[in-house]
């Protein structure tokens, strides 16, 4: 399956950055989940943490106060 486009993933005047570090978060939190065991991997955190914000399974939430 090739990448979704970033254009395909944003939302409502969401920026790239939001988007950079909401798929960093969620990727740490697969590799942590790896490691504790409580689940396996068949694919790299980075990739399945994208595929899932573009099946829309995660959104991301920005934060008004600071001033985006």
């Amino acid at each position: 399956m090739l990448r979704p486009a970033v254009s395909q993933i944003l939302k409502n005047n969401e920026s790239y950055y939001s988007l950079v570090l909401a798929v960093a978060k969620r990727a740490r939190q697969l590799s942590e989940d790896t490691i504790n065991g409580k689940i396996t991997l068949d694919e790299k955190p980075v990739n399945r943490a994208i595929k899932e914000f573009a099946r829309g399974e995660y959104k991301i939430i920005e934060d008004p106060s600071l001033g985006h």
